[in-house]
């Protein structure tokens, strides 16, 4: 951690914990600059990443039960963006946040929660969203991350029949396979969702965010990276009344 007589930036800092995968992390970044309203370099939001691919497996330790506990290497990751100076961090990586409690009580600086904040959105929605279509990972459904997040709202959250097949198009985009096929697979599961009576389709993975633009159902699109990113930029202003305390994970004080 920051030694306690070091000074405190004069601005606020974003600690990205990223590579989880990396074309997520830097597709964040993108989206945090085209969100920003900026004139010069000045005017963008400061941020310090750790594009780490060597996080273990969220996905094996959730689903398959398998290979390392990620914990203790967010929580590193964490601890280190906190004493290069950041002031708050975020993740984009959905599944991860099912360790978010873990990494808040590594620092002293709050976790944006890309799950709270977007399920904050969703729930202000006008008129209000009762189901919900949800593209993620199965280790997000597994882990009911959006489910106990959505459940104040009264909001109902509908899966893919093909969960599976959403599961091979998200592997595909992690080997850098963000081809015609891949979007075709992921626009018909998609398709599919939006039939089945939903009136929001929720993009809850990041990597499917970099198939999303390509989508063209009737139903609304949310996409929680697109969320995050824009809750950043208002962090980053200091625009307090868009960063309630709920939206974030407190970190243990000590």
């Amino acid at each position: 951690m920051r030694d306690a007589s070091s000074p405190a930036p004069a601005h606020r800092v974003i600690g990205i914990l990223g590579g989880m995968g990396p074309d997520a992390t830097v597709d964040l970044m993108r989206r945090v600059i085209a969100a920003t309203p900026a004139e010069s370099d000045e005017d963008h939001i400061h941020m310090i990443v750790d594009n780490n691919p060597r996080v273990p497996s969220r996905i094996a330790a959730i689903i398959e039960g398998a290979g390392p506990d990620p914990t203790p290497e967010l929580a590193r990751m964490a601890r280190g963006l906190e004493a290069a100076g950041a002031t708050a961090l975020a993740m984009p990586c959905n599944t991860a946040h099912a360790y978010a409690n873990q990494i808040s009580a590594a620092v002293r600086i709050p976790l944006l929660s890309m799950i709270a904040l977007t399920a904050e959105r969703v729930g202000g929605m006008k008129p209000p969203r009762r189901r919900v279509g949800l593209l993620a990972s199965s280790a997000v459904k597994l882990t009911r991350l959006y489910e106990k997040a959505l459940a104040p709202y009264g909001i109902a959250l509908v899966y893919p029949e093909r969960q599976p097949a959403l599961m091979d198009v998200i592997k595909a985009v992690k080997r850098g396979d963000t081809g015609s096929a891949n979007r075709s697979a992921f626009a018909r599961i998609a398709d599919d969702l939006a039939a089945s009576e939903t009136d929001l389709l929720l993009v809850a993975c990041t990597e499917l965010s970099a198939l999303a633009e390509s989508l063209e159902q009737e139903v609304p699109i949310l996409d929680a990276l697109d969320v995050l990113a824009e809750e950043i930029v208002a962090y980053g202003f200091n625009v307090a009344e868009t960063i309630k305390p709920n939206l974030l994970e407190a970190s243990n004080q000590s």
